[in-house]
């Protein structure tokens, strides 16, 4: 037992350790967000889908979890293995410090001083293991109960104030590194620029008053998230630039103060996750004000035989988006601001991509800092290299919101209701049928425009007994939402949205 907790101690403060030298030479070379990052990157993609499934935008706690259990764990083996069979409990902890390391040196942002802190997390760990693990022994050895009393309190002690100080350690330089203050200081001095292009008011009948209906427009602090990056990038707008490189007649570099310079434009725009399962809450609706794509592209000059941009954004993330959907007559932004307030700095300030009707795995680059004109030919990006499909349009669907599954009512008149979206093209009916009977139309709220979900309710005389409930959506084209079932990879899913509901 002394073994195991002199290992865990050891780690705890040569992760501590790290954090500190991580704060001073390179923030995001932390060795276990950067193992984190690693873990991401290589697991299977049916085990992203599940934990996605499982725990929705909690992910990125569950990943950490995990790997902080983990290497939990393989302390405590290295604690024992270091007392049972020196040194090979040494070995461990450079062996983990090792993958760490490899993974701190091979992010996109890496550079030499990524190296430092997993070097420094394997040499602080084996000197106090070593220290600890000779304490541990002394303890066990000792003759008489005054000396074993001693003993025992002070390796209870060392490895106490050991572990102790790692883990204050950890969380100060991680609190330190994350720029979280100096993130959110250059939020507060932002101050919106006027839009040249304000978005006309949002129609009277537009918004249902429904109890449990999702809101028409998404708080920011509701809004889902979904990305790859452990650790939210903390930009500097004064040091932020977008390049528009590679198939163009002149390469384009944007400033921050130049961006904002620009005519803005408002645009409500519904985003949703290609992740997100039927009936599923990974989409959300915003009011975005950003400048248009097209015209940089303009600026830039794509070369004929372009039919790809390659977004790239700090942590390295890439999405390929179809040239077209920047180039043709939907609202394709740089945004700057969400809902009338700055970017939050988890859905990408100072700046991302907000591109009607894609899903976000190939459009909604967050802290984005590269668009790239290429070819699919030429270029893969992220998820695409993970088995998903190239091109990522939105597909016709809808929810029901209220009344929830499996919820018991009362008897009489239930207003069901919900959302649905088919983004760039708009809504033109809601049906709802009750269990196995005909469909019948429901009231669909006025849109605030085809980029947008719309609200929808329907008035339901309730029987008592468990009941069935589906929805299906028309769209603006007459094209009706498919009854059949497919999963989410690896463009999307589909199908209807059914819950059950209990009448009393």
């Amino acid at each position: 037992m002394r073994a195991a907790f002199a290992g865990i101690a050891s780690v705890a403060a040569g992760l501590g350790a790290a954090e500190l030298v991580a704060f001073v030479v390179s923030p995001g070379a932390s060795p276990l967000f950067s193992a984190g990052s690693l873990v991401i990157d290589l697991s299977p993609q049916w085990l992203k889908e599940r934990v996605i499934g499982l725990v929705g935008t909690a992910d990125k706690v569950v990943i950490i979890a995990s790997v902080v259990l983990l290497v939990a764990v393989l302390a405590a083996v290295a604690g024992l293995l270091e007392r049972s069979r020196p040194p090979w409990g040494r070995v461990l902890v450079a062996a983990v410090g090792g993958l760490a390391l490899v993974a701190a040196t091979t992010r996109a942002d890496a550079g030499i001083a990524s190296a430092i802190p997993s070097a420094v997390a394997i040499a602080v760990g084996i000197i106090v293991l070593v220290s600890l693990s000779r304490r541990a022994s002394a303890a066990e050895s000792a003759v008489g109960a005054r000396e074993q009393g001693m003993a025992r309190r002070t390796f209870l002690v060392a490895s106490g104030l050991a572990a102790g100080a790692g883990i204050l350690a950890a969380v100060g330089g991680r609190i330190a590194a994350s720029g979280v203050q100096a993130v959110n200081a250059a939020r507060r001095m932002f101050t919106l620029p006027t839009p040249a292009v304000a978005v006309a008011p949002i129609p009277p009948g537009a918004s249902l008053s429904v109890p449990g209906l999702s809101p028409l427009v998404t708080p920011s602090s509701d809004f889902y998230r979904i990305d790859t990056a452990l650790l939210v990038p903390s930009i500097d707008p004064a040091n932020w630039t977008l390049r528009i490189t590679g198939m163009v007649d002149r390469e384009v570099t944007l400033t921050f103060d130049e961006l904002l310079a620009l005519p803005l434009e408002e645009s409500y725009t519904t985003l949703a996750c290609v992740s997100n399962y039927v009936g599923g809450d990974l989409i959300g609706n915003a009011l975005w004000l950003g400048y248009p794509i097209r015209h940089l592209l303009a600026q830039a000059g794509p070369a004929s035989g372009a039919d790809m941009v390659l977004s790239r954004s700090v942590d390295g993330f890439t999405a390929g988006t179809p040239i077209e959907a920047l180039t043709d007559d939907r609202n394709a932004i740089l945004a700057v601001a969400m809902n009338g307030a700055p970017l939050p700095a988890e859905h990408g300030f100072p700046v991302r991509m907000v591109v009607p009707g894609l899903y976000g795995y190939v459009s909604a680059t967050k802290w984005v800092t590269e668009l790239k004109v290429t070819t699919y030919a030429k270029d893969s990006a992220y998820w695409t290299d993970r088995g998903w499909s190239a091109h990522g349009p939105v597909k016709l669907s809808s929810r029901i919101d209220t009344p929830r599954e499996s919820r018991r009512v009362a008897a009489g008149r239930v207003i069901v209701a919900g959302v649905a979206w088919s983004q760039h093209v708009g809504i033109s009916r809601v049906e709802v049928q009750v269990d196995d009977g005909a469909w019948s139309d429901a009231d669909l709220a006025d849109a605030i425009s085809s980029d947008t979900w719309c609200q929808w309710s329907f008035p339901w005389d309730a029987s008592q007994g468990r009941h069935k409930l589906t929805v299906r959506a028309t769209d603006s084209n007459g094209r009706l939402q498919t009854s059949a079932y497919a999963d989410v990879v690896p463009d999307g899913a589909t199908g209807l949205h059914t819950i059950l509901v209990d009448v009393g």
